[in-house]
């Protein structure tokens, strides 16, 4: 969002384009603020004047590129790209910049391509071993994402997305332990990461560590209140303790956040059928079915249990 100072300099600049509009220092500079600030579409016009101006100028292109991706238009963000390539095909900048674009539109082994060309020039790339990492991963290759990752973070230990993919890979590996000190070192740099602490919360609730898992899903909820998984494996835990009353509040508290999701109301009935709360349990069993889109079960299946259910 812009400021106040940000739109007096956006307006002493195109004030000056009005006294001069072959100013084009002030032209290119009104067109960077804009885009910094989040004005794409004044921004690409100004862009688009000056390229008129300097067709030969790849900067131009490469921050034309920039405001097609702010605008969601892939299409046109590569062909800036390519363009600006074209006219400086040693700026390293443009080609990480297409790969990015290249993973949006999942073009994978296009991207790979882009972000080894940066690695040609720049061997201590670490976001390039990341985003290559990203791909192998899109690519269903998690051992060649694994070296690529551990390469981003031997450059850039504070890589905390590198650390997370890292423990996601560790963890199907059924490498356990390294998952674990993945996870936390992605805590230790971001102490608020939810996703942290709801794989960390997965794993001890998977080994039957209740409590440990407890705390770091509370955690998760914590940073991130509606996530959905972190509830239903509370209500699990409780449940298997006979923490009912506790369960019941618990869900109540994911409903309240989330009001539309078939599979909340589906594990609260079944905490209201262990309490024997046959009304509520039914009720609830009907808005799972109603929000079928969001329900694990079909409608079926949760109609013919409340079926055989429900007391006679």
């Amino acid at each position: 969002m812009a400021d106040e100072q940000d739109l007096q300099e956006i307006e002493e600049l195109q004030a000056i384009l009005r006294e001069d509009s072959s100013n084009f220092q002030a032209r290119r500079r009104l067109a960077m603020v804009l885009l910094d600030k989040g004005f794409n579409e004044e921004s690409l016009k100004q862009f688009q004047f000056l390229i008129s101006i300097f067709p030969q100028d790849a900067s131009l292109y490469y921050n034309k590129g920039i405001v097609h991706e702010k605008m969601r238009d892939s299409q046109k963000a590569e062909q800036a790209y390519l363009k600006a390539i074209e006219l400086s095909p040693n700026d390293t900048d443009f080609y990480y910049n297409l790969g990015l674009v290249y993973i949006d539109m999942r073009e994978y082994d296009k991207a790979i391509e882009q972000f080894k060309i940066v690695l040609e020039t720049d061997v201590d790339d670490s976001n390039s071993y990341f985003n290559l990492g990203l791909c192998y991963v899109k690519k269903e290759q998690p051992d060649i994402a694994k070296i690529c990752f551990m390469k981003a973070v031997q450059l850039n230990n504070n890589d905390i997305f590198a650390h997370f993919h890292l423990g996601y890979i560790y963890r199907n590996e059924g490498k356990i332990q390294e998952a674990i000190a993945e996870y936390k070192k992605v805590i230790e740099q971001s102490p608020n990461y939810s996703w942290a602490y709801f794989n960390l919360g997965s794993i001890a609730y998977s080994q039957g560590e209740y409590n440990q898992a407890l705390g770091y899903l509370q955690q998760t909820l914590q940073y991130n209140p509606r996530d959905i998984e972190a509830y239903k494996i509370i209500a699990k835990i409780l449940s298997k303790f006979e923490r009912y009353d506790e369960a019941l509040m618990m869900m109540q508290a994911a409903l309240q956040e989330i009001t539309d999701n078939g599979d909340l109301y589906y594990v609260t009935a079944q905490i209201l059928k262990n309490k024997q709360m046959w009304a509520d349990y039914k009720k609830c069993m009907e808005l799972a079915m109603q929000n079928y889109e969001t329900l694990s079960k079909t409608p079926k299946e949760v109609s013919i249990e409340m079926e055989q259910t429900m007391p006679k």
